[in-house]
């Protein structure tokens, strides 16, 4: 139940706050009052695309927040499924809009506006001025046709939709099977180039890296050996003074006089420890000094080999080793080839295999809703001859499509007879756009127990209707405000009448400035508000009288 909305600088709304009650919630006011700016904030909070134009001239910003009660073990368990948790069942949608940018909050924790969209569905059925026409497509009829079956076609559209979507990723792969013979033998040769080219060259997995090195090596071996002959001289060579030298004259000191003070002997053998690794160290390059050789075979080889693997690199990959990965990817590929007539039989079979599944859950699904179908014709005939559909015939025809789709293979049209004698026709041939509303209506209130929204929201669905029609819609709308709340914007006095809580929704000028505001009315102030939609320029109290009475009988119809 949505107990609460509060709007604030939308269009001509500065600040208000709205006390929503259970049962049917009546809101009028003449015409240009507001109550199409009061929609449309209720649809900005619900994640609809925003209309710059809706800001308001009170402030910086627009806010909309809306306040549920969660009253339902079933909806607290949606709502858990999505990590939204309600505190003393309480939850609130809330939008902030600001700088061409907007804030949508649940409970308090930011959310993206498809999320609020996502929770909003949950809650909410809103009904617009506009939103009969969309029954006039066959996918939307199936849709309502599923709505009325319930949970007896839930598990099979589940099971249909998995096994759908596993079709469609057959087919998909299916698709590597196509074209024609002499592109797939193209394709072969050139795969098998590939492969020969680099099986030939017997790369080794990080071969470059070593060759790397060793070229390197041998490119700057007369580098290494100048350097390292000096590095050896400095430190331990002939005919000059050298590390070695100093530090052995360094030593000979030291061992002099650390018999005088016991503290240089730490100093002494320090310096023995320099000596010793020096002395390694020598050893180490002399001995590489030794061994150090140019071989220009070696290098030339190493040189050519570097060149093959170079030019495989620029076509194959950035290393050895990715040059053997794409060996073997082109040797699964080719592989494939060589086995595509048996791959292609094997595909078609699975494909079949899966047809078959989907088919025989199609067929289920079909023999279910025509099950359902008779009993959504029976309650519809008698719903729309309680909305003054005297002589209304009513038929879902089926037809079966030749494809599958996510939802089955039905296709559904409803067909209509409004008058005695007159054969059926589809829907959009048939009825008038207040014909048309009022069957909405009349399957709005069919699927009411089966539609998980626990609020029913209604724009002007009274549209071209009146009299006599007009107080079936009304008496209607009171049959499904008993299960669910229902909140309704009406131009028509005998709905209004039906209100459990009604709202009047006033345009006024201060100081130059035009504000919409919402009053609750309390008894007295009904009938006025009743008074003025029966009557013209100037309301009497016959009028009054009339309104009077046509309060009294709903509620006598109410309590009855």
């Amino acid at each position: 139940m949505l107990t609460n909305l509060h709007v604030k600088n939308i269009a001509l709304i500065d600040d208000i706050d709205v006390e929503f009650a259970k049962g049917l919630n009546i809101l009028t006011g003449e015409t240009g009052a507001g109550k199409s700016i009061l929609l449309g904030a209720l649809a900005l909070a619900l994640g609809k695309k925003l209309n710059s134009e809706m800001i308001g001239n009170f402030g910086d910003y627009a806010l909309v927040e809306l306040i549920f009660l969660v009253d339902t073990q079933k909806l607290h368990t949606k709502l858990a499924r999505r990590n939204i948790f309600c505190e003393d069942d309480q939850l609130i949608l809330s939008r902030k809009v600001m700088d061409g940018r907007s804030i949508c909050k649940i409970n308090s924790e930011t959310c993206t506006t498809s999320q609020l969209r996502e929770v909003a569905t949950l809650l909410l059925d809103v009904h617009g001025q506009h939103e009969h026409q969309k029954l006039l497509s066959s996918e939307q009829q199936l849709i309502v046709l599923d709505d009325f079956a319930g949970d007896k076609i839930i598990r099979l559209k589940g099971e249909i939709a998995r096994e759908y979507e596993q079709l469609s990723q057959l087919i998909m792969e299916a698709d590597e099977f196509g074209g024609d013979e002499e592109a797939r033998v193209r394709e072969m040769a050139f795969l098998e180039f590939e492969i020969k080219e680099i099986t030939d060259a017997q790369i080794q997995s990080d071969e470059d890296v070593d060759l790397e090195k060793r070229y390197l090596r041998l490119n700057n071996s007369r580098k290494i050996a100048e350097g390292l002959a000096k590095a050896h001289g400095l430190t331990g060579g002939e005919g000059q003074i050298t590390a070695s030298e100093l530090i052995g004259g360094a030593l000979r000191e030291l061992s002099d006089i650390k018999a005088y003070d016991e503290q240089l002997e730490g100093s002494y053998k320090a310096l023995l420890d320099v000596e010793s690794t020096l002395g390694d160290y020598n050893r180490e390059v002399s001995s590489y000094l030794q061994e150090l050789t140019f071989s220009p075979e070696e290098f030339h080889e190493i040189e050519s080999r570097l060149n093959l693997i170079n030019g495989l690199k620029s076509k194959y990959g950035a290393t050895s080793a990715d040059i053997l990965e794409y060996q073997k990817n082109q040797e699964d590929k080719l592989t494939k080839l060589l086995n595509f007539a048996k791959n292609k039989e094997q595909m078609d079979g699975k494909i079949n295999e899966q047809e078959e599944i989907l088919k025989t859950l199609c067929d289920e699904l079909s023999e279910t809703r025509i099950d359902c179908a008779k009993d959504f014709e029976r309650q519809l005939i008698q719903t729309l001859q309680d909305l003054n559909f005297n002589t209304v015939d009513f038929k879902v025809e089926f037809k079966k499509m030749h494809r599958f789709a996510k939802n089955g293979q039905d296709q559904v049209d409803f067909l209509i007879s409004t008058n005695q004698g007159e054969v059926k026709k589809s829907l959009s041939k048939v009825v008038s756009g207040g014909e048309l509303s009022r069957i909405m209506l009349g399957i709005k209130a069919l699927i009411a127990d089966n539609d998980d929204a626990g609020i029913q929201i209604f724009d002007e669905i009274d549209a071209g209707i009146s009299g006599r029609t007009a107080q079936k819609v009304a008496e209607k709308m009171e049959v499904i405000a008993r299960r669910r709340q229902v909140i309704c914007i009406t131009h028509l006095p005998q709905i209004a009448a039906m209100a459990d809580s009604h709202y009047e929704i006033i345009k006024s000028v201060n100081d130059n400035k035009t504000t919409t505001y919402i009053n609750k009315l309390d008894a007295k102030c009904t009938i006025e508000e009743l008074a003025r939609m029966l009557g013209g320029a100037e309301i009497t109290n016959s009028v009054r009288m009339n309104a009077q009475e046509m309060k009294e009988l709903a509620n006598d119809y109410k309590s009855e």
